[in-house]
């Protein structure tokens, strides 16, 4: 395992996936996890909406532990899919909270339309 340090970007490949978080495959010999704060800097309902089993994705190592060969692993920062790049999260946060400023009134609208329906 020494040549896996904290904060490489490696390649894996997802075996298993729990309500807490995803199991992967490291260099075809070590097991890792992301956990589900990890997933994403968002809320996460399901860790399956960004990964499934037999993924390859790319992962940032958080933590290693050698006495166990178990590595901690983050994809929340990174472009997991293509090449495990940094992202810039500033961007999908530029708008604040205009998106739900725009649709709150239609979806409560939406919402007593549906309650005045099954009365």
């Amino acid at each position: 395992m020494n040549d896996i340090k904290i904060n490489d970007v490696i390649k894996v490949t997802v075996t298993g996936i729990q309500k807490y978080g995803a199991f992967v495959l490291v260099n075809d010999k070590y097991d890792g996890l992301i956990h589900i704060s990890e997933i994403s800097s968002g809320y996460v309902r399901n860790v399956n909406d960004y990964i499934k089993v037999n993924d390859k994705i790319y992962a940032q190592v958080v933590d290693i532990d050698e006495s166990n060969n178990k590595i901690k692993l983050s994809i929340k920062n990174i472009d997991y899919r293509n090449d495990g790049k940094p992202i810039n999260d500033e961007e999908s946060y530029a708008n604040g909270f205009e998106p739900l400023k725009e649709h709150l009134e239609l979806w409560i609208n939406d919402k007593i339309k549906e309650i005045m329906d099954k009365m």
